[in-house]
C-alpha cells in the first residue's frame, strides 16, 4: 500500500513536470507569435487538461511561468500571466469535476479560458500598456481603460480560439487511449 502511494505520487509529479515542459517548449518554439495582444500560443490547447485532473493546474501554471520568462512584458507577464492561468484552470477543474462527457468538458474548458482567462490577459495588457512596461506598446490615450481592455480582449480571442480547438481535438483523441484523470 505504501509503495503504491509512492508510485502514484511519483507518477503525478512526473506528469506535472512533463506537461509544464511541453507547454513551455511549444510556446518557446513559436515565441515570436506567442506573446503580445495578437498571439497564437498553441500551447494554450493544453489548458483543457485541467478538466481531467487538478495536477494540471500546477503543471500549466509552471509551464506558463517558464514560457513567460521570454515575454517582452517581463515581470508583469510572469506574475499576471501565471496567476491568470491558475485562476482559469482552477475554474475549469471546479466546473468539470463531475462531468463525464469528454466534449462537454472541452466546451466548459473553452468557455472558461475564453471568458475568464482572456479577460485577465486583456486586463494584464491594459495595465502593462498604461504603465509603459518594458516591451509594451504605448497606451492609446484617446480611449477609456474599458475601451482599451475590450480592444485587447477582442485581439486575443481569435488566436486563443484556434489554440483551444486544436487542443480540444488532440485532448479528445488522447482521452480515448489513456485515462487523463489518473
Amino acid at each position: 500500500m505504501q509503495n503504491e502511494k509512492k508510485v502514484s505520487r511519483t507518477q503525478s509529479i512526473t506528469m506535472t513536470a512533463v506537461v509544464a515542459a511541453v507547454y513551455a517548449a511549444i510556446t518557446m518554439v513559436i515565441a515570436p507569435i506567442g506573446f503580445g495582444p495578437v498571439q497564437l500560443r498553441l500551447s494554450e490547447g493544453l489548458n483543457h487538461l485541467a478538466a481531467w485532473h487538478k495536477r494540471y493546474i500546477v503543471a500549466l501554471g509552471l509551464g506558463v511561468l517558464i514560457a513567460n520568462l521570454l515575454s517582452p512584458l517581463g515581470w508583469i507577464d510572469w506574475v499576471f500571466g501565471t496567476l491568470g492561468t491558475v485562476v482559469m484552470t482552477s475554474l475549469t477543474y471546479c466546473l468539470t469535476r463531475r462531468v463525464k462527457a469528454t466534449w462537454l468538458k472541452l466546451i466548459i474548458s473553452s468557455l472558461s479560458v475564453l471568458t475568464v482567462g482572456m479577460g485577465i490577459l486583456a486586463a494584464e495588457f491594459t495595465l502593462a500598456f498604461q504603465i509603459n512596461a518594458s516591451g509594451a506598446f504605448p497606451p492609446d490615450q484617446g480611449h477609456t481603460l474599458l475601451a482599451q481592455w475590450w480592444a485587447y480582449y477582442l485581439s486575443v480571442l481569435p488566436g486563443e480560439a484556434v489554440s483551444l480547438l486544436v487542443g480540444a481535438l488532440l485532448i479528445a483523441a488522447l482521452s480515448k487511449v489513456m485515462d487523463l484523470s489518473k
